[in-house]
């Protein structure tokens, strides 16, 4: 399945501001941060909070079709 990801902050930087991920059937959303990172191409990303469907996930959350997904990595300011 493919899975439109919504990214932000520093993952934005990255890859800009979506990413189209291939997943298989069953994927979790751990799956979804390892194929991921696997782009960066030794990129040090920090570690990001994701949220389904509006919602804060467990790395061990299935993602479903037509889910949405949100990488929102800690932000900083002041």
């Amino acid at each position: 399945m493919t899975t439109t990801v919504l990214l932000f902050a520093s993952w934005a930087d990255a890859f800009g501001p979506s990413l189209a991920v291939e997943l298989p059937e069953g994927a979790r959303v751990a799956d979804l941060l390892d194929v991921i990172g696997s782009r960066a191409a030794g990129r040090p990303l920090p570690k990001p909070m994701v949220a389904v469907n509006q919602r804060y996930a467990t790395p061990d959350q299935v993602i479903q079709v037509g889910d949405e997904v949100a990488i929102i990595p800690p932000v900083a300011g002041g």
